[in-house]
């Protein structure tokens, strides 16, 4: 009676070794620390660290180390003050257009951990400090893109059928209204949008003068785009907060029209609005090859043409006209042109775009394109030639733009392509900024809050149930180690209100074991021997610990479900806790009674 086969033993060991080397990064620590990242093809070289390292020496602000990837330089710092001071002189000495410096935070984790995949929890805002932003996304702004999608396709394609029209422009109250002649041509017409336009709804509107029909999208298609224009402005927000180089930061939608941007350890609220609330389109443009661009920078354009500069500051000069915008593009992808090996960008068109696409470049074959990048940037626009490349073939739903000098600047125009540009506008509704100094405060009183009452609670054990509390409490230690491993491995965020949810875990793990040391005392007093009162005690209090363990995890999924913020991470810290203190509870510390009471005689049991 009280025995464990030796493999139940061997997998406890496993899941201790486990739960100790995932756990381990968090006692390192982290480093203060400035990440260079380059924007579009900047080289991130030996030559960039050694100007960086030569620039901070000169200004007494050298690093304590500097690390060199593949696409950034990563410089850690000894105290928060140095690292702002470096901040100021970089940004001073490296070309802004070229290379973003942005304030990180570098864990200590030594290489052999890292090698395992060890690395440290997430920190929340509350803790780290940090920049919060509470952003509305501007859902009817979906309506009225449309409208001036629809308006652009119905003249191109009305013109091509040859059905003649007087007007077709976008309806104040929304949708679109299309004049026409006569009734011949307005009943032509609706048949022939019927069937090409399946997400409008035709309504007639014709007087006795005018020949008018009014076409408004359905509302299935607008909730539709709605969640596609959502959905783009979190891919695309995530990309720029990328850009800043930040760690660990959340971004997640809140209710059907609201995007929450926590940014762990940024200062600059105004770099970071900057980026993060700028709008921007893409456009594909023919390239005017007959004009003359040194007369149009001297100011004498070309009627139809307009000027633009490339990245390198070369000007261009471009047909006003518009071929296609980035709204249709549904993928990008970068790779290699197969026939001359050179680097390129393979792009996915939706179906609308691919007929547009295919009509216009039709007759465009072997003249250049340009692809332009507009940004509204502090008030105004600000528009960059990002590629120019030459039209091979008739273009359709996938073609490739080539002309790229690296295969680095092919994945950025494709990250750019895909998502650079948010769908629609978004409004930073509610701002909140974390110091530093209270992030750490905030630390320091969650990890007090976590050893005292976990100190007050082994003590309690130990002195109310002697030896069976010594074994409840070296459960209860393992049980806060697996559940930092657990965050850890799943790189989940730590929150003040989690540190909150471990508190609670430390007591629910407690209350099972004296659930199950009562059953215990019971079972003695009843005149059991003692190994057949421990095993009655464990089998016994089972389905009461196990009953109240689910319908508590049961809570605790339903707000992580529809919980949001600090809820969520009270939740998942909480739910961690109960998976973690049922293995610890029941089977760790039935595993160390058996070790110690398990197969003997025993006469009396201290308990």
């Amino acid at each position: 009676m009280n025995t464990y086969p030796v493999w139940r033993y061997l997998m406890i060991i496993f899941v201790i070794g486990i739960g100790a080397i995932y756990a381990a990064p968090n006692l390192f620590g982290t480093d203060p620390s400035l990440q260079i990242s380059a924007r579009r093809s900047a080289p991130v070289d030996e030559a960039l660290k050694t100007e960086v390292e030569n620039a901070l020496s000169a200004a007494g602000a050298a690093p304590m180390h500097t690390e060199l990837t593949a696409n950034r330089l990563l410089l850690r710092f000894a105290d928060h003050e140095i690292r702002v001071q470096a901040s100021r002189v970089l940004e001073s000495s490296l070309d802004g257009k070229k290379f973003v410096v942005a304030f990180n935070i570098a864990p200590r984790t030594p290489r052999w951990l890292q090698a395992l995949g060890g690395r440290p929890m997430y920190m929340g805002l509350d803790l780290r400090g940090g920049i919060h932003f509470l952003m509305e996304v501007d859902v009817n702004a979906v309506g009225k893109q449309s409208d001036d999608r629809f308006v652009s396709e119905l003249r191109t394609v009305l013109r091509e059928e040859k059905i003649r029209y007087r007007t077709v422009d976008r309806d104040a109250a929304g949708g679109v209204v299309a004049k026409f002649l006569d009734q011949e041509v307005k009943i032509e017409a609706a048949q022939f949008i019927d069937e090409e336009f399946p997400d409008l709804i035709i309504a007639d509107r014709s007087t006795s003068t005018d020949y008018v029909l009014h076409l408004k999208p359905k509302e299935e298609f607008l909730r539709e785009a709605r969640k596609t224009a959502l959905k783009q402005n979190l891919t695309t927000l995530r990309n720029r907060v990328n850009e800043l180089g930040v760690a660990e930061p959340v971004i997640q939608q809140q209710g059907e029209s609201r995007i929450v941007v926590q940014l762990p350890g940024v200062e600059d609220a105004a770099k970071a609005k900057d980026l993060l609330g700028a709008t921007a389109t893409l456009e594909f443009r023919m390239v005017d090859v007959e004009g003359d661009v040194g007369a149009a920078v001297k100011g004498r354009v070309p009627v139809g043409s307009k000027l633009y500069f490339e990245r390198s500051g070369d000007p261009v000069l471009l047909n006003k006209r518009v071929m296609l915008t980035g709204d249709y593009i549904v993928d990008a992808s970068s790779g290699i042109e197969q026939q001359t090996g050179s680097p390129a960008v393979f792009i996915t068109l939706d179906g609308k775009g691919a007929k547009i696409f295919s009509r216009i470049t039709r007759e465009l074959i072997g003249k250049s394109m340009a692809v332009v990048y507009i940004e509204q940037q502090q008030g105004r626009a600000v528009e960059e030639v990002i590629s120019i490349a030459t039209i091979r073939d008739e273009l359709s739903k996938r073609f490739q733009i080539t002309g790229l000098d690296s295969t680095g600047e092919a994945r950025t125009l494709a990250l750019l392509l895909r998502a650079g540009a948010l769908a629609v506008p978004i409004e930073i509704i509610e701002e909140r900024t974390v110091g530093p100094s209270l992030g750490q405060e905030n630390i320091d009183r969650g990890l007090n809050s976590v050893v005292i009452g976990l100190a007050l609670v082994l003590i309690f054990m130990a002195l109310y149930y002697k030896v069976f509390g010594l074994i409840a409490d070296a459960a209860l230690v393992l049980n806060i180690v697996l559940v930092v491993a657990l965050l850890s491995m799943l790189q989940a965020t730590l929150t003040l209100p989690g540190i909150a949810g471990i508190v609670l875990t430390v007591g629910m793990a407690v209350d099972a074991n004296v659930l199950i040391f009562q059953r215990i005392r019971e079972e003695i007093k009843n005149g059991n021997s003692p190994q057949a009162s421990i095993h009655a005690g464990y089998e016994k209090a089972f389905s009461t610990i196990a009953d109240a363990n689910i319908t508590t995890l049961i809570a605790a999924i339903v707000l992580f479900n529809f919980g949001t913020g600090p809820i969520k991470g009270f939740a998942v810290t909480l739910s961690l806790g109960i998976v973690t203190s049922m293995f610890t509870a029941i089977i760790g510390t039935r595993a160390l009674v058996n070790l110690i009471y398990g197969n003997r005689r025993l006469d009396k049991l201290t308990i």
